[in-house]
């Protein structure tokens, strides 16, 4: 359980703007949360130092500075103000992975099953739409200091996605080899056909001499 804060106060230049918005997107992607603009708290641990120290660069390259202020012992009532910003962020993070899992991922897999469209390169685009979801929930899970609401359920969600995908995978493996087996029955009847008609002209000569 985290226990200390860090609180940073930071200034920069109004424009240009996206550098602005490109400092406040990845206080947020390390779990920042806002108190008010331009001042964020996050917990104070070795591993958001170092996501941290990169961003304080870019507030400096533009012109901004910045203060870091320690919030080691804030009151019971505040701590609980804080962790439940920190939750509510976080659940947040869980509910879009769910909503992505229940309507994008399986929307996507019940529709390529009903076009029996069992092809490699469809299986192979699926896992990499999988393996982004799991990527994100991973990185969600990391900055979990505080036990968020929908955790468990984005975690069913993801397994349940992974055992739609191996499903389908299963079906385009099943698919490629009855595909191979067809065709080397085509192959094999294609010179059996080829090897009889090498044999007639040899026949109907013997026949002829008969």
């Amino acid at each position: 359980m985290v226990n200390q804060f860090t609180i940073l106060v930071y200034r920069m230049p109004p424009k240009p703007t996206a550098a602005r918005v490109a400092v406040w997107r990845l206080l947020k992607k390390i779990g920042a949360i806002y108190l008010q603009q331009s001042i964020c708290v996050f917990p104070n641990t070795p591993s958001l130092r170092k996501d941290l120290a990169p961003i304080l660069r870019r507030i400096t390259d533009a012109s901004g500075d910045f203060h870091l202020l320690p919030l080691q012992s804030p009151d019971r009532a505040e701590r609980e103000k804080l962790i439940e910003q920190f939750q509510e962020q976080t659940s947040n993070h869980y509910q879009e992975i769910i909503e992505n899992c229940e309507v994008n991922f399986t929307k996507e897999i019940e529709f390529e099953t009903f076009r029996k469209n069992f092809t490699y390169e469809e299986a192979e685009e699926i896992r990499a739409e999988y393996e982004k979801i799991s990527a994100w929930y991973e990185r969600v899970l990391a900055r979990d200091w505080f036990g968020a609401p929908n955790k468990s359920k984005a975690k069913e969600w993801l397994n349940r996605c992974e055992k739609m995908l191996e499903d389908f995978e299963a079906k385009v493996y099943e698919r490629q080899q009855k595909a191979g087996t067809e065709r080397g029955v085509v192959k094999n009847n294609r010179r059996k056909r080829r090897s009889t008609l090498a044999v007639l002209p040899m026949v109907e000569s013997q026949a002829a001499g008969d």
